[in-house]
């Protein structure tokens, strides 16, 4: 019988939280020589070029032995944000600087240290990770005023212990000021520590949607299950029971919860039009993704969970492919109401994401082409 990941009661240790501050297995080979700046963007150029020599500042002692004897206090550390949109090559970015610098440094999500902050406590997390050379925060996020204070206390402590920080965030496409909304959010939120930090804005096209894949393709229902029957460790869920099971497993787990899956399978997948149910599989998509877990699956029924006339129509207008599974687009995942919210970031980042995993797993199917490469420089 195929496993379910509601099945599943993870339960990592301490250390397995602290093991797990490292880039994730997508980002495991990114360096600065791999990523490829785009031509058509310069600014990719410059904040390579920018993130090199942040590196090497990094391995390189501030004053000299007698400077250093006479300072009482750390010297204050200095910081990168790097602002842009999603798929430019931010997270390839952050992750080399991680790859190329020496010493102790640490690596994760927003989500992931306020979950540690939250494991440990606020001090035990500030003296573990105090001693630290670098901290990477990818995805920083401004929508939940609480978090953000937290990561905002959090980073003045460590960077006043003279750790190095440096986040990235994603900003709208569609943002006033071109796109900046994200980086001036951030900068106020630091208030006084700004100062510390510069600012590298990265343009450019979400290199997912570069081989048109731009939206979710579900598959026939017993096209999924007959696929998850054949696969050793796969596992199979009704998407509302998932929903359920995902209330009870805390999102610092998340990542626990899908080792060792080749590939996950959904049946049943429907709109949500509810924050609670939203940003739990938001951060499930968030850790299939960096564990590059393909995903197959399949939409609710007409008539079923968040269906109705017109999404009916839409699949019915949508023709089934050659040599493979009759696939159709899956919209609205996330009602207009939630991506009207502060939230609308995360999850416009959680559709491409999940567009690109479903079209992995769609890859893994009888007829269809292998998968290419992912892009080294992203």
């Amino acid at each position: 019988m195929t496993e379910a990941l509601s099945d599943r009661r993870p339960d990592p240790s301490l250390e397995r939280l602290l093991a797990d501050l490292v880039p994730p297995p997508r980002f495991a080979q990114a360096r600065l020589d791999n990523y490829v700046p785009d031509p058509a963007h310069p600014s990719q150029q410059e904040a390579k070029e920018h993130v090199t020599a942040f590196a090497a500042s990094l391995g390189t002692p501030r004053g000299g032995f007698l400077s250093r004897l006479r300072r009482r206090t750390p010297q204050a550390a200095r910081g990168i944000y790097l602002d842009g949109g999603f798929g430019v090559g931010k997270t390839h970015l952050l992750t080399s600087l991680f790859h190329a610098v020496e010493g102790h440094r640490v690596y994760g999500t927003f989500v992931e240290y306020t979950d540690l902050v939250g494991a440990l406590g606020f001090q035990k997390a500030v003296d573990l990770l105090g001693e630290s050379v670098l901290v990477c925060i990818d995805e920083f996020e401004l929508d939940d005023p609480g978090d953000t204070l937290l990561m905002t206390r959090l980073i003045r402590e460590l960077s006043d212990r003279g750790v190095a920080i440096v986040a990235t965030s994603n900003t709208l496409p569609d943002a006033l000021g071109e796109g900046r909304f994200a980086a001036q959010d951030f900068l106020r939120e630091i208030q006084a520590m700004a100062e510390r930090f510069e600012v590298l804005r990265i343009d450019g096209e979400d290199y997912r949607r570069r081989d048109g894949v731009s939206e979710i393709m579900a598959l026939p229902e017993e096209a999924v299950r007959a696929h998850a029957e054949g696969q050793q460790d796969a596992t199979l869920d009704d998407f509302d029971t998932l929903l359920a099971h995902l209330t009870k497993v805390h999102p610092s787990r998340y990542g626990a919860l899908i080792d060792d899956v080749p590939a996950a399978h959904l049946t049943g997948l429907h709109g949500l039009t509810h924050h609670h149910d939203a940003l739990r599989f938001v951060v499930l998509v968030d850790r299939l993704y960096d564990r590059e877990v393909p995903v197959l699956l399949s939409a609710a029924p007409a008539g079923g969970p968040g269906s109705g006339d017109a999404q009916e129509a839409e699949h019915a207008a949508v023709p089934p492919e050659e040599g493979a599974a009759a696939a159709h687009a899956v919209r609205d995942l996330f009602s207009e109401e939630l991506l009207r919210s502060g939230y609308r970031k995360k999850y416009l980042r959680a559709l491409s994401r999940l567009a690109s995993l479903a079209d992995d797993g769609r890859r893994l199917l009888p007829g269809r082409a292998p998968a290419e490469a992912a892009d080294p420089s992203r």
